[in-house]
């Protein structure tokens, strides 16, 4: 694979990932949520994630990826050594990756 290709990879799998706790009420995009018992009594309403759980996703959906990313850079070549500021770094890109999906869930205007 050649490592331009590899690098626009992880960058179209890190916007997703990053935005996929705020797009969907799953965990993951896979794992439903039981549904609230003290409802409106329709055992057909979802439960909502909370933002905490939400957070919690974002963090290790940013660790898969970078797991994805070494393994791309471990096939084309060397892996270079990390230090914490590049993972302070790319945390702080996830966050901003992230930012549209936050939009979406928290931020934009509902029509009533």
């Amino acid at each position: 694979m050649d490592s331009s290709l590899a690098a626009w990879l992880v960058v179209a799998i890190s916007i997703a990932a990053a935005n996929l706790p705020f797009l969907t009420e799953r965990v993951f995009g896979v794992i439903r949520l039981t549904p609230n018992s003290a409802g409106d009594g329709n055992p057909s309403s979802a439960r909502t994630k909370s933002f905490p759980l939400r957070l919690l996703e974002l963090i290790v959906l940013y660790f898969v990826v970078g797991f994805l990313a070494r393994m791309l850079e471990s096939r084309i070549g060397g892996v270079f050594a990390q230090n914490w500021e590049f993972y302070a770094i790319t945390g702080c890109l996830f966050l901003v990756l992230a930012f549209p999906g936050f939009v979406f869930r928290y931020l934009r205007k509902r029509r009533t």
